[in-house]
């Protein structure tokens, strides 16, 4: 399918992405934070068929912008410039685990800007969002020889020591953790990682969690959470207790699938995307 590429100007630099499709306008983030954005390519396909989809590197890596204060503001500032590059008012957010998370923030600071927004089996927005029982489910899928080993590696990571080199041997080792069936695991794309933005974007989501939990109830965008029943995210943590909490917005489980839920159940992504756009009135 043929892509256009952009550059986006931001602060400090540009953010570069591409256009393709076409259709209701989908800005699509990627997950991370701090991961380079190859591992979307099989769900801009899968959303491409419907829609005219952007999807960008967030800042941190080649070919964006390397430097920033990796903070949620300047994450949404970043949204709003890939916006205003393209000439796009309004979209249809869709972001994928980290990238569903700031789905919750966008909500939130940025609602005259967007038409809906889908989180797929996203890090939720109550309590810690899921994220240490995502952690140990991860842990507790992986061989037992490997287990102190990865802990080990994820102990240097959080605290951006890690090299290169060792990011790549933890996604090696926790890979197929992310997938509920093990005989069908998504070939591993090369997981470029920038620490700092991983270091600075997670401490800055954990300090501001209690603060977007206070602001759910006050969200008006219609929201939706799809959710691999299979994933080591845990639903009711991740997505049921975020969606109880906006008005009228609702979770789907999509079964057999896991943190990648596109790749196992090809077709779902798009589908609740349609039916969220399905139950808004025509503008």
């Amino acid at each position: 399918m043929e892509r256009r590429e952009f550059e986006a100007p931001a602060r400090g630099g540009t953010l570069v992405g591409y256009v393709t499709g076409s259709g209701r306008p989908v800005l699509l983030a990627h997950g991370g934070p701090g991961l380079g954005y190859d591992h979307l390519d099989s769900l801009v396909e899968e959303l491409a068929s419907e829609f005219e989809v952007a999807y960008f590197q967030q800042r941190g890596l080649p070919p964006s912008c390397p430097h920033g204060e990796f903070t949620i503001a300047e994450a949404i500032d970043d949204v709003v410039s890939v916006l205003d590059h393209l000439g796009w008012e309004r979209v249809w957010f869709v972001g994928h685990s980290w990238g569903g998370h700031l789905g919750f923030h966008v909500a939130e600071a940025i609602p005259d800007r967007l038409h809906g927004v889908l989180a797929v089996d996203p890090l939720g927005a109550v309590g810690d969002g899921g994220a240490d029982a995502f952690w140990s489910a991860i842990v507790a899928r992986l061989p037992a020889e490997a287990r102190a080993r990865v802990e080990q590696l994820d102990a240097k990571d959080m605290d951006g020591t890690s090299t290169p080199e060792e990011q790549e041997e933890e996604w090696d080792l926790i890979w197929p953790a992310y997938f509920a069936d093990p005989g069908h695991v998504m070939p591993r794309p090369t997981l470029t990682q920038s620490a700092e933005a991983h270091v600075g974007l997670w401490d800055d989501l954990t300090a501001l969690l209690p603060e977007l939990e206070a602001g759910l109830g006050a969200i008006r965008t219609p929201v939706a959470v799809v959710a691999g029943a299979g994933s080591p995210m845990p639903a009711d943590l991740a997505g049921a207790r975020s969606v109880e909490r906006i008005p009228g917005a609702r979770l789907e489980r999509v079964e057999g699938a896991g943190h990648f839920v596109w790749w196992e159940r090809p077709g779902s992504v798009r589908a609740a995307l349609q039916r969220l756009v399905a139950a808004q009135p025509a503008p």
